[in-house]
């Protein structure tokens, strides 16, 4: 009987230490190739996306530098310099970023061209600083333009390897996972064959983990970035969920400000707004709402043509941007609803501020877009909606203020209607104007 427990013993022991091996060997297999997709994991969010980031931002800085630069040597005003001055300080900011040992490898032909653009950047502030407008245009034609096209161009196409790269390493991701799914699996059953009840709980834990990164990955290579990986505690498998769900933020983003964004401002546009107004009402957190619009915009339009409407609406992108920057905070949201509709929003406190110093701010940039002889009429002519010619006024700004607490049960669409109704008795008014809506 002695002989048969011990028979029996040692290979419960032997069974044990079987079981013991392969579910160590298969949480160790597991951890090892999660612990490596998570550090590939951050450096796609780290270093790849970043980059990405980077490489967009300095694309809209020479964009913007382009723009100014042309308004400069056409207007000649001395305050675009200031301005010019912003974009050349981004630009440097950016420049260092590049130098990053992180990113200077890959981008080391870009910043040779842009420290060539800087030089030749140079040369042009000094020619502008001197009001030496023939050099200058020379100067733009023949040097900053030229590195400027070059530089977009270069950029574009990084942009687009870029996302190539970022697509295949969520490829790799969702392979690699597929890998260490099927070895673990594999490890894990020799253990459940050789008997192994203890090694159970693991198994499922494991199996469970690979599983739902894996559904991860293959949602968000397809697209769908809003997926959450259902892991918790603090492992290697919660923290590589974690970097998929920013990874998946990152992705919205990116996404949301390609498809959302107002191309001439930049500015989130209608869907991100809905949204940031939606989000407030569900926290129940009071708000206000500007709806901004330019009066007499249309008739500017048809007499100093499309590029300088264009550029008046950007410019009073930029314009509302500052306000809110220097008077509100940094959760307002400033949106561009397309033409020359704007939309913030902002808190209770700072609405009515924030259409008072915008005003302000409108007034003092309106002489820049009209010639001198307009200025001095202080009018210009053209057709009304109608085909009626007669004389309109300078260009002003009208401003509907409609605080949520304004209503019991507030609404976008009951805020829309507002906005129009109050926007329409402004746009009758003389010069600008705001109106804060107070009526329960």
């Amino acid at each position: 009987m002695r002989s048969l427990f011990s028979t029996v013993t040692k290979k419960i022991i032997i069974g044990y230490l079987v079981v013991v091996l392969f579910s160590l060997l298969a949480v160790g297999f597991a951890l090892s190739r999660m612990h490596q997709q998570t550090l590939n994991t951050e450096r796609l969010v780290n270093v790849e996306f970043r980059m990405f980031e980077l490489v967009r931002d300095l694309q809209q800085n020479l964009l913007a530098q382009e723009n100014i630069e042309k308004q400069l040597l056409i207007l000649r005003d001395p305050a675009l310099r200031d301005l010019r001055i912003n974009r050349n300080k981004e630009l440097t900011r950016y420049v260092l970023a590049l130098k990053q040992p992180s990113f200077s490898a890959q981008l080391t032909p870009l910043i040779t061209l842009v420290e060539n653009y800087r030089q030749a950047d140079k040369q042009l502030s000094e020619a502008l600083l001197w009001k030496n407008w023939v050099e200058a245009q020379k100067i733009s034609n023949d040097v900053t333009v030229p590195l400027r096209i070059q530089i977009l161009d270069y950029l574009a196409d990084f942009r687009q390897q870029q996302q190539q790269n970022i697509n295949t390493g969520l490829a790799q991701l969702s392979e690699h996972t597929g890998h260490a799914f099927q070895m673990t699996v594999l490890l894990t059953l020799i253990g459940i064959i050789l008997s192994a009840p203890a090694s159970l709980t693991v198994i499922l834990s494991v199996h469970r983990s690979v599983k739902e990164l894996k559904k991860a990955t293959q949602r968000i290579s397809a697209g769908r970035f809003d997926h959450q990986p259902e892991l918790s505690g603090d492992d290697e498998f919660a923290q590589l969920a974690n970097d998929f769900a920013q990874m998946g933020e990152k992705l919205s983003e990116l996404e949301q400000l390609h498809l959302d964004a107002n191309p001439l401002t930049l500015l989130p546009g209608n869907l991100a707004i809905d949204r940031e107004i939606e989000v407030r009402i569900g926290r129940h957190e009071q708000f206000a709402h500007l709806y901004i619009d330019l009066d007499n915009f249309k008739v500017y339009s048809d007499r100093y043509g499309y590029k300088a409407g264009s550029d008046v609406l950007a410019r009073v992108g930029d314009l509302l941007k500052q306000v809110v920057g220097e008077y509100g905070s940094a959760q307002d949201l400033v949106g561009h609803i397309g033409g020359d509709d704007y939309v913030i929003v902002s808190s209770l406190e700072s609405g009515e501020l924030l259409a008072q110093k915008i005003i302000d701010a409108f007034t003092e940039l309106v002489p820049s877009f009209y010639s001198a002889e307009d200025l001095k009429i202080g009018s210009i002519a053209g057709e009304d909606r109608y085909g009626v010619k007669r004389t309109f006024p300078l260009m002003t700004i009208s401003i509907a203020v409609i605080p949520s607490d304004h209503y019991e049960y507030p609404s976008r669409l009951a805020i829309s209607q507002d906005c129009a109704r109050v926007k329409d008795y402004l746009k009758v008014q003389e010069g600008s104007n705001y109106m804060l809506e107070r009526r329960k």
